[in-house]
């Protein structure tokens, strides 16, 4: 039954044009895939990332310095743990060890975050003003 359905005619007539119809869809692919990767047919003028809004530079510095305000209060409060605990088990060097490393850590982390969040404020002002005048 099997060589009747190969040799029937409706099948034949598929196979005949499905090879031709096959080889067309792939030619076709072929063809589009390499038109696609060797140039770009959009605009150069629209790839142009765009930065943050003069608002968005504004809260992001806001954001930094508070960061960093509290990245360092915890370092200061993580300092500050440490010398009471060697205080108590009666370790007055390390204690101040730990007092003063908590407190410079403290201040770099504040300082950080207020010169980073202070440069992205200033920005977002000359962008704010740019675009006014």
């Amino acid at each position: 039954m099997l060589d009747e359905v190969h040799h029937s005619g409706r099948f034949v007539r598929l196979t005949v044009l499905m090879k031709p119809l096959v080889l067309c869809v792939a030619l076709a692919m072929g063809a589009l895939a390499q038109s696609q990767n060797g140039q770009s047919t959009e605009n150069p003028k629209y790839e142009k990332k765009h930065g943050r809004s003069a608002g968005g530079e504004v809260g992001s510095g806001a954001g930094d310095i508070g960061r960093g305000a509290a990245k360092g209060a915890g370092h200061a409060a993580m300092g500050a743990g440490k010398g009471a605990v060697d205080l108590v088990t009666l370790h007055p060097i390390n204690a101040a060890a730990s007092v003063g490393k908590g407190a410079g850590e403290a201040g770099k982390d504040v300082g950080v975050g207020t010169v980073k969040g202070t440069a992205k404020i200033g920005k977002g002002i000359g962008k704010g003003l740019k675009k006014l005048f």
